[in-house]
Protein backbone atom coordinates (compact mmCIF):
# COMPACT_ATOMS: atom_id res chain seq x y z
CA UNK A 1 0.00 0.00 0.00
CA UNK A 2 1.48 3.29 -1.23
CA UNK A 3 1.34 5.98 1.93
CA UNK A 4 1.53 9.74 0.16
CA UNK A 5 3.97 12.04 0.89
CA UNK A 6 3.03 15.96 0.30
CA UNK A 7 4.75 19.16 1.27
CA UNK A 8 3.23 22.57 0.33
CA UNK A 9 4.79 25.92 0.93
CA UNK A 10 2.24 28.58 1.72
CA UNK A 11 2.38 32.45 2.03
CA UNK A 12 1.13 34.59 4.97
CA UNK A 13 -0.05 37.51 3.43
CA UNK A 14 0.02 39.82 6.75
CA UNK A 15 3.44 38.62 7.20
CA UNK A 16 5.08 37.43 4.46
CA UNK A 17 6.63 34.40 5.81
CA UNK A 18 6.55 31.33 4.20
CA UNK A 19 5.31 28.06 6.38
CA UNK A 20 5.98 24.62 5.54
CA UNK A 21 2.82 22.27 5.66
CA UNK A 22 3.64 18.47 5.76
CA UNK A 23 1.16 15.85 5.01
CA UNK A 24 1.14 12.24 5.57
CA UNK A 25 -0.78 9.63 5.37
CA UNK A 26 -1.02 5.68 7.36
CA UNK A 27 -3.11 2.84 7.58
CA UNK A 28 -3.16 -0.45 9.19
CA UNK A 29 -6.31 -3.28 9.31
CA UNK A 30 -7.29 -4.30 12.96
CA UNK A 31 -6.50 -7.52 14.39
CA UNK A 32 -8.82 -10.31 15.85
CA UNK A 33 -7.21 -12.85 18.27
CA UNK A 34 -8.96 -16.01 18.07
CA UNK A 35 -6.57 -17.86 21.11
CA UNK A 36 -3.93 -16.42 22.89
CA UNK A 37 -1.57 -16.95 25.90
CA UNK A 38 -0.20 -14.31 28.12
CA UNK A 39 3.73 -13.65 27.95
CA UNK A 40 4.86 -11.11 30.10
CA UNK A 41 7.21 -12.24 32.27
CA UNK A 42 10.12 -10.04 31.09
CA UNK A 43 10.22 -6.75 32.79
CA UNK A 44 11.45 -5.36 28.80
CA UNK A 45 8.34 -4.55 27.13
CA UNK A 46 10.49 -5.53 23.83
CA UNK A 47 9.96 -9.47 25.35
CA UNK A 48 6.52 -9.01 26.29
CA UNK A 49 3.49 -10.31 24.48
CA UNK A 50 1.43 -13.62 23.52
CA UNK A 51 1.47 -16.61 21.56
CA UNK A 52 -1.89 -17.51 19.65
CA UNK A 53 -3.52 -17.67 16.95
CA UNK A 54 -5.84 -14.76 15.04
CA UNK A 55 -6.68 -13.04 12.23
CA UNK A 56 -5.97 -9.47 10.52
CA UNK A 57 -8.58 -7.35 8.65
CA UNK A 58 -8.46 -5.74 5.73
CA UNK A 59 -10.49 -2.79 7.79
CA UNK A 60 -9.04 -0.81 10.74
CA UNK A 61 -7.80 3.03 10.83
CA UNK A 62 -6.58 5.54 8.51
CA UNK A 63 -4.89 8.54 9.73
CA UNK A 64 -4.05 11.62 7.89
CA UNK A 65 -1.50 13.85 9.92
CA UNK A 66 -0.55 17.54 9.18
CA UNK A 67 2.46 19.41 10.64
CA UNK A 68 3.41 22.89 10.75
CA UNK A 69 6.36 24.61 11.92
CA UNK A 70 5.40 26.28 15.45
CA UNK A 71 4.96 25.53 18.62
CA UNK A 72 4.40 21.92 19.18
CA UNK A 73 0.51 20.92 20.00
CA UNK A 74 -1.24 17.98 19.19
CA UNK A 75 -4.90 18.39 17.91
CA UNK A 76 -6.77 14.80 17.28
CA UNK A 77 -10.42 14.55 15.50
CA UNK A 78 -12.36 11.27 14.90
CA UNK A 79 -13.68 12.21 11.62
CA UNK A 80 -15.35 8.61 11.79
CA UNK A 81 -15.74 6.63 14.79
CA UNK A 82 -14.78 7.21 18.21
CA UNK A 83 -11.50 6.45 20.37
CA UNK A 84 -9.23 8.05 22.72
CA UNK A 85 -7.09 10.77 21.92
CA UNK A 86 -4.51 9.90 24.59
CA UNK A 87 -3.26 6.97 22.69
CA UNK A 88 -2.36 9.13 20.03
CA UNK A 89 0.08 11.61 22.33
CA UNK A 90 1.11 8.55 23.41
CA UNK A 91 2.38 7.43 19.87
CA UNK A 92 3.93 10.81 19.25
CA UNK A 93 5.98 11.19 22.69
CA UNK A 94 6.96 7.60 22.01
CA UNK A 95 8.27 8.85 18.81
CA UNK A 96 10.14 11.56 19.43
CA UNK A 97 12.36 9.52 21.66
CA UNK A 98 13.42 8.13 18.48
CA UNK A 99 12.99 11.04 16.08
CA UNK A 100 13.17 14.19 18.63
CA UNK A 101 11.99 16.59 15.67
CA UNK A 102 8.11 15.51 15.83
CA UNK A 103 8.28 17.79 18.98
CA UNK A 104 9.24 20.62 16.72
CA UNK A 105 6.22 20.47 14.54
CA UNK A 106 2.21 21.87 15.59
CA UNK A 107 0.38 18.66 14.36
CA UNK A 108 -3.12 18.25 13.38
CA UNK A 109 -4.52 14.39 13.27
CA UNK A 110 -7.39 12.99 11.15
CA UNK A 111 -8.69 9.67 12.31
CA UNK A 112 -11.10 7.60 10.31
CA UNK A 113 -12.36 4.21 12.35
CA UNK A 114 -13.69 1.48 10.46
CA UNK A 115 -14.64 -0.79 13.69
CA UNK A 116 -15.87 0.26 17.19
CA UNK A 117 -13.02 0.12 20.24
CA UNK A 118 -13.25 -2.43 23.04
CA UNK A 119 -14.80 -5.15 21.36
CA UNK A 120 -11.72 -7.07 20.36
CA UNK A 121 -11.31 -5.70 17.24
CA UNK A 122 -7.14 -4.75 18.11
CA UNK A 123 -7.88 -0.89 17.40
CA UNK A 124 -5.79 0.61 19.33
CA UNK A 125 -2.75 -1.78 17.95
CA UNK A 126 -4.25 -0.74 14.66
CA UNK A 127 -4.70 3.41 15.71
CA UNK A 128 -1.15 3.25 16.64
CA UNK A 129 0.08 1.54 13.67
CA UNK A 130 -1.43 4.29 11.40
CA UNK A 131 -0.63 7.14 13.11
CA UNK A 132 2.76 6.86 14.04
CA UNK A 133 3.08 6.02 9.82
CA UNK A 134 1.50 8.83 9.10
CA UNK A 135 3.76 10.99 11.28
CA UNK A 136 6.68 9.76 9.61
CA UNK A 137 5.72 10.26 6.26
CA UNK A 138 4.56 13.73 7.09
CA UNK A 139 8.50 14.29 7.70
CA UNK A 140 9.66 12.24 5.08
CA UNK A 141 10.76 8.72 6.82
CA UNK A 142 10.75 6.07 3.78
CA UNK A 143 8.09 3.52 3.72
CA UNK A 144 9.97 0.50 5.05
CA UNK A 145 11.81 1.82 7.83
CA UNK A 146 8.41 3.68 8.51
CA UNK A 147 6.28 0.69 8.51
CA UNK A 148 9.06 -0.62 11.23
CA UNK A 149 9.44 1.61 13.82
CA UNK A 150 5.64 2.02 13.55
CA UNK A 151 4.84 -1.35 14.94
CA UNK A 152 7.99 -1.09 17.38
CA UNK A 153 6.56 2.14 18.49
CA UNK A 154 3.25 0.74 18.61
CA UNK A 155 4.07 -1.98 20.76
CA UNK A 156 5.52 0.02 23.31
CA UNK A 157 2.85 1.96 23.25
CA UNK A 158 0.46 -1.19 23.78
CA UNK A 159 2.34 -2.22 26.26
CA UNK A 160 2.88 0.95 28.41
CA UNK A 161 -1.17 1.60 28.46
CA UNK A 162 -2.09 -2.40 28.61
CA UNK A 163 -4.07 -2.20 25.82
CA UNK A 164 -3.31 -4.85 24.15
CA UNK A 165 -0.33 -7.68 24.12
CA UNK A 166 0.31 -9.27 20.41
CA UNK A 167 -1.71 -7.40 18.04
CA UNK A 168 1.58 -5.46 16.66
CA UNK A 169 2.89 -8.81 16.37
CA UNK A 170 0.51 -10.64 14.31
CA UNK A 171 0.04 -7.37 12.30
CA UNK A 172 3.55 -7.46 10.81
CA UNK A 173 2.74 -10.59 9.40
CA UNK A 174 -0.70 -10.06 8.47
CA UNK A 175 -3.77 -12.95 7.19
CA UNK A 176 -4.36 -15.29 9.39
CA UNK A 177 -1.64 -15.39 11.60
CA UNK A 178 0.21 -17.46 14.28
CA UNK A 179 2.34 -15.92 16.84
CA UNK A 180 5.24 -17.83 17.32
CA UNK A 181 7.39 -15.79 19.82
CA UNK A 182 6.35 -13.06 22.03
CA UNK A 183 7.96 -10.00 21.68
CA UNK A 184 7.84 -6.34 19.45
CA UNK A 185 8.27 -8.32 15.84
CA UNK A 186 11.07 -5.34 14.91
CA UNK A 187 14.03 -3.54 17.86
CA UNK A 188 17.01 -1.05 17.78
CA UNK A 189 18.08 1.85 15.68
CA UNK A 190 18.66 -0.01 12.45
CA UNK A 191 14.92 -1.76 13.29
CA UNK A 192 16.17 -5.40 12.34
CA UNK A 193 14.03 -8.47 13.53
CA UNK A 194 13.44 -8.12 17.20
CA UNK A 195 12.46 -10.88 19.84
CA UNK A 196 8.58 -11.28 18.33
CA UNK A 197 8.01 -13.96 15.53
CA UNK A 198 4.93 -14.79 13.90
CA UNK A 199 3.79 -15.85 10.42
CA UNK A 200 0.36 -15.77 7.98
CA UNK A 201 -1.41 -16.87 5.03
CA UNK A 202 -3.57 -14.72 2.87
CA UNK A 203 -6.86 -16.00 0.66
CA UNK A 204 -9.79 -13.50 -0.44
CA UNK A 205 -11.83 -14.55 2.33
CA UNK A 206 -15.27 -12.28 3.36
CA UNK A 207 -15.60 -12.23 7.19
CA UNK A 208 -18.28 -10.97 9.52
CA UNK A 209 -17.68 -9.32 12.30
CA UNK A 210 -21.03 -9.52 14.73
CA UNK A 211 -21.03 -7.96 18.42
CA UNK A 212 -23.38 -6.22 20.92
CA UNK A 213 -23.85 -2.23 20.92
CA UNK A 214 -22.51 -1.57 24.53
CA UNK A 215 -18.63 -2.14 24.64
CA UNK A 216 -16.88 -4.60 26.10
CA UNK A 217 -14.31 -4.64 28.91
CA UNK A 218 -10.70 -3.28 28.81
CA UNK A 219 -8.36 -5.40 27.67
CA UNK A 220 -5.85 -4.38 30.41
CA UNK A 221 -8.96 -5.41 33.12
CA UNK A 222 -8.09 -9.27 31.60
CA UNK A 223 -4.53 -9.42 30.99
CA UNK A 224 -3.01 -7.35 34.31
CA UNK A 225 -5.28 -10.17 36.67
CA UNK A 226 -3.45 -12.42 37.95
CA UNK A 227 -6.10 -15.26 37.94
CA UNK A 228 -7.54 -14.62 34.50
CA UNK A 229 -3.70 -15.01 33.31
CA UNK A 230 -3.94 -18.22 34.73
CA UNK A 231 -7.36 -19.14 33.22
CA UNK A 232 -6.61 -17.51 29.60
CA UNK A 233 -3.29 -19.61 29.33
CA UNK A 234 -5.01 -22.93 29.61
CA UNK A 235 -4.98 -25.47 26.99
CA UNK A 236 -8.53 -25.80 26.42
CA UNK A 237 -9.11 -21.99 25.80
CA UNK A 238 -12.23 -20.92 25.52
CA UNK A 239 -13.98 -23.56 28.12
CA UNK A 240 -10.77 -22.95 30.54
CA UNK A 241 -10.55 -19.29 30.53
CA UNK A 242 -13.93 -18.86 31.43
CA UNK A 243 -14.41 -16.35 29.07
CA UNK A 244 -17.66 -17.88 28.40
CA UNK A 245 -19.26 -17.28 31.65
CA UNK A 246 -19.79 -14.00 30.74
CA UNK A 247 -23.83 -13.70 30.14
CA UNK A 248 -23.42 -11.36 27.00
CA UNK A 249 -21.18 -13.27 25.46
CA UNK A 250 -23.23 -16.46 25.80
CA UNK A 251 -26.54 -14.42 24.34
CA UNK A 252 -24.58 -13.05 21.53
CA UNK A 253 -23.69 -16.81 20.57
CA UNK A 254 -26.66 -18.49 21.02
CA UNK A 255 -28.30 -15.39 18.53
CA UNK A 256 -25.72 -16.00 15.90
CA UNK A 257 -26.40 -19.71 15.97
CA UNK A 258 -29.78 -19.47 16.17
CA UNK A 259 -29.97 -17.36 12.90
CA UNK A 260 -27.08 -20.00 11.35
CA UNK A 261 -29.51 -22.98 12.28
CA UNK A 262 -33.04 -21.01 10.61
CA UNK A 263 -31.40 -19.99 7.85
CA UNK A 264 -30.47 -23.78 7.31
CA UNK A 265 -26.37 -23.18 6.86
CA UNK A 266 -24.65 -23.98 10.42
CA UNK A 267 -22.72 -26.75 8.43
CA UNK A 268 -20.88 -24.07 6.11
CA UNK A 269 -20.00 -21.30 8.36
CA UNK A 270 -18.85 -21.33 11.90
CA UNK A 271 -18.97 -18.43 14.62
CA UNK A 272 -15.51 -17.80 16.80
CA UNK A 273 -15.49 -15.50 19.51
CA UNK A 274 -12.89 -12.55 19.67
CA UNK A 275 -10.61 -12.04 22.10
CA UNK A 276 -11.27 -9.66 24.78
CA UNK A 277 -14.33 -8.03 23.55
CA UNK A 278 -17.89 -9.26 23.36
CA UNK A 279 -18.10 -10.06 19.53
CA UNK A 280 -17.68 -13.21 17.36
CA UNK A 281 -16.25 -13.57 14.02
CA UNK A 282 -17.83 -15.54 11.24
CA UNK A 283 -16.29 -17.47 8.73
CA UNK A 284 -16.77 -20.23 6.06
CA UNK A 285 -15.47 -23.48 6.37
CA UNK A 286 -15.24 -24.08 3.18
CA UNK A 287 -13.36 -21.75 0.77
CA UNK A 288 -13.95 -23.08 -2.53
CA UNK A 289 -17.97 -22.99 -2.14
CA UNK A 290 -17.98 -18.66 -0.54
CA UNK A 291 -20.92 -17.05 -1.89
CA UNK A 292 -23.39 -13.99 -1.02
CA UNK A 293 -24.83 -16.00 2.31
CA UNK A 294 -22.71 -14.12 4.23
CA UNK A 295 -24.05 -11.04 3.32
CA UNK A 296 -27.72 -12.22 3.99
CA UNK A 297 -26.61 -13.41 7.82
CA UNK A 298 -25.14 -9.83 8.21
CA UNK A 299 -28.87 -8.65 7.02
CA UNK A 300 -30.60 -11.13 9.24
CA UNK A 301 -28.55 -10.35 12.47
CA UNK A 302 -28.54 -6.84 12.35
CA UNK A 303 -32.75 -7.83 12.35
CA UNK A 304 -32.50 -9.19 15.39
CA UNK A 305 -30.56 -5.49 16.81
CA UNK A 306 -26.74 -6.80 17.05
CA UNK A 307 -24.46 -4.64 14.76
CA UNK A 308 -22.21 -6.46 11.93
CA UNK A 309 -19.44 -5.33 9.59
CA UNK A 310 -18.27 -7.22 6.53
CA UNK A 311 -14.17 -7.04 6.27
CA UNK A 312 -11.93 -9.64 4.63
CA UNK A 313 -8.59 -11.51 5.44
CA UNK A 314 -5.49 -8.55 5.35
CA UNK A 315 -2.83 -9.21 3.16
CA UNK A 316 0.89 -10.96 3.91
CA UNK A 317 3.01 -8.04 5.29
CA UNK A 318 6.53 -10.05 5.48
Amino acid sequence: MKISLLYFNTKTPSVGLKIMIRLGRGQSGAHLTLLFSIEDNSEDPLFQGSLGVGICLEDGVEAFAKGEEGDYKLEVDFVKGTGDWRLYEEVLKCLSEEIPEVFELSWELKLRLELPTSQGFGMSASGAIAAAEAFQRAIGIPYEECRRRALLIAHLVERNRSTGLGDTTALSAGGVERRLKAGSPYNGKKLINGPGISEGWSEKIPVLLVWKERTGAHTASYIDNKIWKENISSQKFVEDSKLLDDLSRNELREIINNCLISMEIEDKFVPMLCMLGESIVIVPRDLSSINDEIELISEKLQDLGVLTSLSGIGEIRN
